[in-house]
């Protein structure tokens, strides 16, 4: 039998060259331990592998979650031999001591003749329901096991890294990834951006979704240098052109780099801010609960104009209006005060701004008609524009895909087209009391009835609202060091105190573990590197989307909940 040392794993086929060891014993609940061959060093494998079973009826295909030592007898370890007799440590090894993995199985697929398997089992992954006999050997995975397990090569399936030492593709069925909302999870520094850049250039390449990314840092709409690789990153404009993708960025006075080209600039009207959009800031803005009522008694006064209204009300005039709804002077002349401050926004204007004249509006026809929309806060490094403009905005998208989703229930019109929201700092959004203010709680909870979802970018999310979080479909999460983050992404996921180990053992770099409804089994990989190879291959296959009819999309709004 040849060892594991003998050569690189991807380049090893036959099942007996991949051999690591024998399970000897374990259950379905806690797992199962393998002891491994004497050819094989305990130093070879790593939590967060993946590897393959030989059962009698089935192959199971499990993650290794511990490594441990082990000895066939007390007295060896009492007496253990000197470091320097290498003869006698090769004696013992394999025999007298040995080394153990502990493995979750994650998948089984049938291996009996096909007139013994019933029609929707054969040849597709299983949930695991039993465990392989004793001393079934289990091998190192191959580039064959990845290929019957993940997403094949094809226009549809999109490299997202490779495993662990380990030189064989991990793909995504990009359609399974956009027919749902996804999470890319990981602490500050830990190569989140990178991964979301690797994903979405995935999205527009397929043509699977129409995209609008919030780019709170700008780094997709122009050239960037990675500063974790010192790499300069080509934008996503770059990449794909013009006709595909169009970058936005707020009005304003300051000058502007010379690469950095627009498709135009967003202005806000006052009347274009909604109630729901000043409950989400009211922690920014220092509001309380009666400000949030003292605007409900503005709304009903003053119609849309509320806020320019409010703004331009002199003590007097605050009296007078005090006196006629019955509130407090006190209360309305805070508010006054408060949220002068989005008045001082370049971006925001008092004019009224009409539909036909609205930035806005401008954006959202604009991904109707298939083209993916990067908005980059170019000079705005403060929470406050971010989620104004992101909570505005998607308001605004989250009404015309509901009106139009409903008038082709009634076979008025066609279906809008797939609309995957890319936003970061999702746990502002998200969090439990701002949720119920914003449309990005309504997507994330009612999935594809409207055929929007979300990919949020965070590295906090135990902020998130448990709710919400529960209707993640796909969890890419990169290292978190915070027990409250780990807890809440294998929320909900079975098997998770078995993947607690695996996501804590992530490197700080280039690490993340996929899991959800896009990936058959839980799998640890390292993130591709962004190169000339993965330029050349986002460009061997771009295609874009015939949306403006919404024929090309796959209409996920119509698909059965699983």
């Amino acid at each position: 039998m040849i060892s594991v040392h003998d050569g690189p794993l991807s380049t090893q086929h036959s099942a007996l060259s991949t051999r690591l060891g024998l399970v000897v014993e374990g259950s379905l609940t806690k797992g199962l331990t393998a002891r491994l061959d004497g050819s094989c060093s305990v130093e070879d494998v790593r939590v967060g592998r993946f590897v393959k079973i030989r059962g009698e009826h089935f192959d199971f295909f499990c993650l290794i979650t511990d490594v441990a030592l082990g000895a066939s007898s007390d007295q060896v370890l009492a007496d253990p031999p000197d470091p320097a007799d290498s003869f006698l440590q090769d004696v013992l090894l394999g025999t007298a001591t040995f080394g153990s993995v502990v493995v979750q199985p994650m998948l089984m697929l049938n291996k009996q003749p096909a007139d013994q398997v019933a029609p929707d089992e054969m040849g597709r992954p299983l949930p695991v329901r039993t465990i392989p006999v004793h001393f079934a050997p289990m091998d190192a995975a191959t580039k064959d096991d990845f290929d019957r397990v993940f997403a094949p090569e094809g226009e549809g399936s999109w490299e997202i890294g490779t495993p662990l030492d380990m030189d064989i593709p991990v793909r995504l069925d990009l359609e399974r990834v956009a027919e749902r909302s996804n999470g890319v999870f990981g602490k500050s520094g830990s190569g989140k951006s990178m991964l979301t850049r690797v994903l979405l250039s995935g999205l527009i390449r397929s043509g699977a979704a129409v995209n609008l990314i919030f780019d709170m840092h700008s780094e997709y709409a122009w050239p960037t240098r990675d500063a974790g690789s010192g790499l300069m990153l080509r934008s996503l404009k770059d990449l794909f052109g013009n006709a595909r993708v169009a970058v936005y960025t707020l009005r304003s006075t300051r000058p502007r780099p010379t690469g950095h080209r627009t498709d135009g600039d967003i202005r806000i009207g006052l009347n274009e801010i909604d109630i729901d959009d000043i409950a989400l800031l009211s922690e920014l803005l220092n509001l309380n609960e009666t400000a949030i009522e003292t605007i409900y008694l503005l709304q009903s006064r003053f119609g849309d104009t509320w806020l320019r209204d409010l703004l331009e009300m002199t003590p007097s005039d605050i009296k007078a209006f005090c006196d006629e709804v019955n509130a407090h002077p006190g209360a309305v002349g805070a508010l006054n005060r408060k949220l002068n401050q989005l008045r001082q926004l370049e971006f925001v204007t008092d004019e009224h701004v009409s539909r036909a004249s609205s930035s806005l509006e401008l954006i959202v026809n604009s991904l109707e008609r298939g083209s993916n929309v990067v908005l980059a806060f170019e000079h705005e490094s403060q929470l406050l524009p971010y989620m104004l403009v992101a909570n505005v905005l998607t308001r605004r998208i989250h009404a015309r895909w509901t009106a139009r989703m409903q008038a082709a229930h009634a076979d008025e019109a066609d279906r809008p087209p797939l609309l995957v929201i890319t936003v970061e700092e999702a746990h502002k959004f998200l969090s439990p009391s701002a949720a119920r203010h914003t449309s990005f709680g309504t997507i994330a909870r009612e999935l594809r009835k409207f055929n929007v979802t979300l990919l949020i970018v965070d590295q906090r999310p135990s902020g998130i609202d448990p709710e919400v979080l529960s209707q993640i479909g796909t969890r890419l999460t990169c290292q978190l060091n915070d027990e409250n983050d780990i807890a809440a992404i294998l929320a909900g996921i079975s098997g998770a105190s078995h993947l607690r180990s695996v996501l804590a053992s992530l490197d700080s770099q280039q690490q993340a573990m996929l899991l959800g409804h896009a990936v058959p089994m839980p799998v640890v990989i390292k993130v591709r590197t962004i190169d000339a190879a993965f330029y050349a291959d986002v460009m061997a296959g771009s295609r874009g989307p015939d949306f403006p009819d919404g024929k090309r999309a796959r209409d996920f709004a119509s698909l059965p909940d699983d």
